[in-house]
Formats: C-alpha cells, structure tokens, sequence
C-alpha cells in the first residue's frame, strides 16, 4: 500500500510579517526557507509543524488579495485542539493574534460538546 499524506497548504496574504509570526511564534511552525522576491511576489516562504508544511506567499508585486469569504468555496477555517483555550488565547494575544468575535459579541462560542474561538 502506498502512504498518502497531505503534504502543505498554500496561504497568501497581505499582511505577511503578522501572518509568519502567528504561525512560527503562536502555533510553532518552524521557518524552513524563506524566498524574497519570488517569481514577482515579496515573498514565498515554507514553515513546517511536523511533516506538515505550508508555503506562505504574499500576492504579486502590487496586488492586494481580496477578503476571503466563509460563504465561499474552498477553505473557510482551520482547527487547532488544544488543553486549555483560555491559557492559548491569551498566549496568542500576547502576540498580537487579534481575534474575530461571532456575533459581534463573543470571543468563544459552543459547538456540539466544544467551545471554540
């Protein structure tokens, strides 16, 4: 049987100094290589957790990236479990993780039998 895995995701953005540090500082990616100037964008970067890689790209020279949208196609969140989601918000506020609040109101919300943010 062949192994089969999910080797990396690709994020673009445009605030990529804020992105790379919630990634390597908040979550504990490891910054693998980083490439200025590639093929037309400021930067296309690999950070890796584990055998699992992203490669992270700014958009190309003066362009600005849309907004994404939840009520798209395609990726629309991604889950990170942890111990106590108290204590892991509060280390990546320290950071400077600014975090979205559902309804305007709330930081935290329930799902099933978990809470999330």
């Amino acid at each position: 049987m062949v192994e089969s895995f999910v080797h990396h995701l690709c994020i673009q953005t445009n605030t990529y100094e804020e992105t790379l540090k919630f990634y390597t500082e908040g979550l504990g990616f490891k910054l693998v290589q980083e490439s200025p100037n590639f093929h037309g964008r400021s930067f296309n970067t690999w950070i890796q957790l584990g055998t699992f890689f992203i490669e992270l790209q700014t958009g190309k020279q003066d362009e600005i990236l849309s907004d994404g949208n939840t009520n798209s196609q395609g990726l629309t969140h991604f889950c990170l479990w942890v111990e106590d989601l108290n204590a892991e918000v509060a280390r990546l506020r320290e950071i400077g993780t600014e975090f979205l609040l559902k309804n305007n109101d709330f930081i935290y919300y329930h799902v099933e039998n978990g809470r999330l943010c």
